[in-house]
């Protein structure tokens, strides 16, 4: 992706020197294992971490120390921000409507939003309470060492992704999925989160449509990046690794071959009408 020398986004909020106290984590080392291979990538931290009524809710502020790699990854992540804010307000703006622009937080280890505390091992998540999205930048460079998604493109889909939560919650689709949700039964409940999760692989793809249509700043590999990167936190694959098995029932994001056509077909559409996800035959 050609984003170097070029302006970022004014949205982004650094907290990597910020303390917001301990976070009590239920299962321990179990706890965050849930979290990494169930909430990767959109989830709602606060369903699996349990915050603890002694933490400090206060943050304090320190100094911050970078490499000139995180610095560089922190750059990148606030042009592919401001890209987001281009497209989706030209979409909007289309369509008669006006884009809310939503904040990105930059943590490290732990940070505090409107959904409760969370970790890092929770993933990159969007807060609908807030409307902002959470990255701790070494998760996206886990991206290469833990999950072989590697390229610049594999993170700028990480950060597409949980923006396509913002325009589903912009749209009224969260709150629509979250009502029907809370009615439902369990596996109801994983079913309807795939959906919501493999339309913000398909925002991400039609995001990757009009990034290169408008801005013209995609280059030779980048698709085959994000696809690898969609694959590689299918649920089936994260299952697989930290479980040793399968149990499709209790997918939440959806399979490695259903994130990697969903973002595909958003790409090479273009049409956000083809990404109903919740009435299409998974």
């Amino acid at each position: 992706m050609k984003w170097e020398g070029r302006k970022g986004s004014d949205n982004v909020e650094d907290r990597r020197g910020m303390s917001t106290g301990k976070i009590a984590l239920g299962g321990g080392i179990g706890t965050i294992v849930i979290a990494l291979v169930i909430f990767l990538l959109g989830g709602d931290p606060s369903q699996v971490l349990n915050t603890s009524q002694e933490s400090n809710p206060a943050s304090e502020s320190g100094q911050v120390t970078t490499t000139p790699e995180e610095d560089a990854m922190a750059q990148f992540v606030s042009v592919v921000l401001r890209d987001t804010e281009t497209v989706w307000g030209k979409i909007f703006e289309q369509s008669g409507s006006t884009y809310t622009l939503p904040k990105l937080v930059m943590f490290r280890d732990q940070v505090e939003s409107a959904c409760g505390l969370a970790s890092s091992a929770s993933g990159p998540f969007y807060c609908p309470g807030d409307q902002k999205v959470y990255v701790d930048l070494s998760f996206l460079e886990e991206l290469k060492t833990k999950f072989g998604a590697y390229g610049d493109f594999a993170a700028a889909y990480v950060i597409a992704h949980e923006i396509g939560h913002h325009v589903q919650n912009q749209m009224g689709i969260l709150d629509k999925v979250n009502s029907e949700r809370a009615r439902s039964s369990q596996a109801r409940s994983n079913e309807l989160s795939v959906r919501t999760e493999l339309q913000a692989d398909f925002l991400a793809g039609m995001w990757a449509h009009y990034e290169q249509s408008m801005l013209n700043t995609l280059e030779t590999g980048d698709i085959d990046e994000a696809m690898n990167a969609a694959a590689a936190v299918g649920d089936d694959v994260l299952q697989k690794k930290y479980q040793g098995r399968v149990i499709p029932d209790s997918f939440t994001h959806g399979s490695a071959a259903q994130r990697k056509e969903w973002f595909r077909k958003g790409y090479t559409s273009g049409d956000f009408k083809q990404g109903d996800t919740f009435n299409a035959n998974l």
